[in-house]
């Protein structure tokens, strides 16, 4: 953790992005424009090959046309798979730059997005990095190529990614965020022992900090889905849908240990009965309407016999 020490001077390129990937060079080449596109160029990339085929990724970054971009694209190669969050915290790790991003494979940027936010950033020195609107790409992969069926914007009711929204679930992904690296060496690196949900984890412990802001109100990260995909094709919040609500409950269930452990379970027994009545209360509302709601039926039937 020397290296993401608070305070210690950056050297590198002010960006850096993480790219975690596996056998899945399609996905990969889509991620390596979408970073070599961007109107911003002081960037790096480092790609953290987690048990793929070492030579495909080789030959993706050398076959890039630009000598410049290929000689700020560095490859971390893992000989067998170690997981998502390892491989994320071995690009942090990595990484040099004063600003990071986690720019997962199979997702991408409008060419703006890395401007914009540093550009905000720069502006705004108390905050601890900036969250674009983000838009899901719902796709097909058809040929070798990337068929577009149908966008949407995610969470587009949300005013700002607040800490009370996110108490519920994730509510940005990592392809929107850009924060600064230095929050590593205050809040930790990824959790490791998280398959999945490692964002989410990562998420709450930034917003518990302070808050954040979107960047406008236009979507420059692309958050790619396949519906129906299944094994490298495929999402983690469909791939391993049943991880997640796995992991989610563990993280909920530690934090709920560390809160009693210090504040006892009062305020948690009084509102377990709370909530549990209150959805007692709301279910026998709704049966009182379905009874009145019957009656007055059958009493408007018999009028409509005698007529």
């Amino acid at each position: 953790m020397d290296l993401l020490r608070h305070g210690a001077p950056m050297t590198g390129p002010r960006v850096s992005i993480v790219v975690r990937t596996k056998n899945r060079p399609d996905f990969l080449t889509r991620a390596l424009s979408s970073i070599t596109s961007q109107a911003f160029d002081d960037w790096e990339a480092i790609i953290v090959n987690d048990g793929g085929d070492a030579a495909k990724v080789a030959a993706l970054v050398a076959a890039l046309p630009d000598p410049s971009h290929r000689d700020r694209v560095r490859v971390i190669d893992h000989p067998e798979s170690r997981g998502r969050w390892v491989s994320a915290n071995a690009g942090v790790l990595a990484a040099t730059g004063e600003y990071l991003v986690l720019h997962d494979d199979d997702d991408s940027w409008h060419r703006d997005f890395l401007a914009k936010a540093v550009e905000y950033l720069d502006a705004h020195p108390e905050r601890q990095g900036v969250v674009s609107r983000i838009e899901i790409v719902w796709e097909r992969e058809e040929q070798g190529r990337f068929v577009v069926e149908e966008r949407e914007e995610f969470q587009s009711q949300l005013t700002a990614p607040l800490l009370t929204d996110t108490l519920l679930f994730n509510r940005f992904v990592p392809i929107g965020f850009l924060y600064r690296r230095s929050l590593h060496a205050e809040i930790g690196l990824y959790d490791e022992k998280l398959p999945v949900v490692g964002d989410w984890d990562f998420n709450l412990k930034v917003l518990s900090r302070g808050a954040l802001e979107y960047l406008g109100d236009q979507p420059l990260a692309y958050w790619h889905q396949r519906r129906g995909a299944t094994g490298s094709a495929a999402n983690s919040v469909a791939g391993a849908r049943s991880d997640h609500a796995r992991y989610d409950a563990s993280i909920r269930e530690e934090a709920l240990r560390s809160w009693v452990e210090e504040n006892g379970t009062g305020l948690v027994l009084y509102l377990t009965k709370f909530i549990d009545q209150r959805f007692v209360d709301v279910e026998n509302g709704i049966r009182e309407e379905i009874v009145a709601s019957s009656f007055w039926r059958r009493v408007e039937r018999r009028l409509r016999r005698r007529r």
